[in-house]
């Protein structure tokens, strides 16, 4: 193997072959659920159900817990998105694309501030405060959990909690071993660029009152 094949994926050597299959499925599927996404398409929620549904497995056999909490928040949060994304707001229109409010914003701070205090409980439970990954973990979990709350409310600014957490993910799964994911989130961060512009268009085009 080349130096720089090992480099990526000599980690990959001690994994059993189906979990490699399943991740690379779970990556696909979150691809397509991000890009979904970036085109305000429902599909974002039954593609992202089937990626977190086998990373929650997944990150169950690898003993990480924090990246499993997130993943089952998301599972979650994409039935209730899935709502209110179909939800009639009256006889012809579905949940619109807006900015978030005040009201919003406040509640995405208690949002990331019990989700802080959740996982440091989780990690205290299960003994997981051995690395400084941990900590990194904390951190992306209660970014992530804001932004999927407001892609749930359709909200525009969902998309710089997705850069934030993004861009964030991609050396921390590097570094623990999971080239794929990390690859993953790589891509996630430019479809979040991307996202972010394509949903303020559509809003300017379709101002709320």
């Amino acid at each position: 193997m080349s130096p720089i094949f090992d480099f990526f994926f000599e980690q990959y050597s001690d994994y059993k072959t189906y979990h490699i299959v399943l991740e690379i499925v779970a990556v696909l599927f979150g691809l397509l659920s991000v890009l979904f996404s970036k085109q305000n398409n429902i599909l974002v929620y039954p593609t992202g159900m089937i990626s977190t549904a086998i990373f929650v497995y997944l990150l169950i056999v690898w003993g990480l817990i924090g990246d499993m909490l997130i993943n089952v928040y998301y599972f979650i949060m994409s039935v209730y998105g899935w709502y209110v994304w179909t939800r009639k707001v009256d006889d012809q229109h579905v949940t619109p694309i807006t900015h978030t409010t005040i009201k919003e914003h406040k509640t995405s701070i208690i949002i990331f501030i019990s989700t802080l205090l959740f996982v440091f409980v989780v990690y205290q439970l299960f003994d997981k405060w051995t690395s400084w990954t941990a900590y990194v973990d904390t951190l992306t979990t209660a970014v992530f959990f804001v932004g999927m709350w407001l892609m749930a409310k359709r909200k525009v600014e969902n998309w710089l909690y997705w850069i934030v957490g993004d861009l964030i993910s991609v050396p921390l799964y590097f570094y623990k071993g999971f080239t794929f994911t990390s690859l993953q989130y790589l891509l996630f961060t430019f479809i979040a660029i991307f996202g972010y512009s394509a949903w303020k268009k559509s809003l300017n085009k379709n101002p709320q009152t």
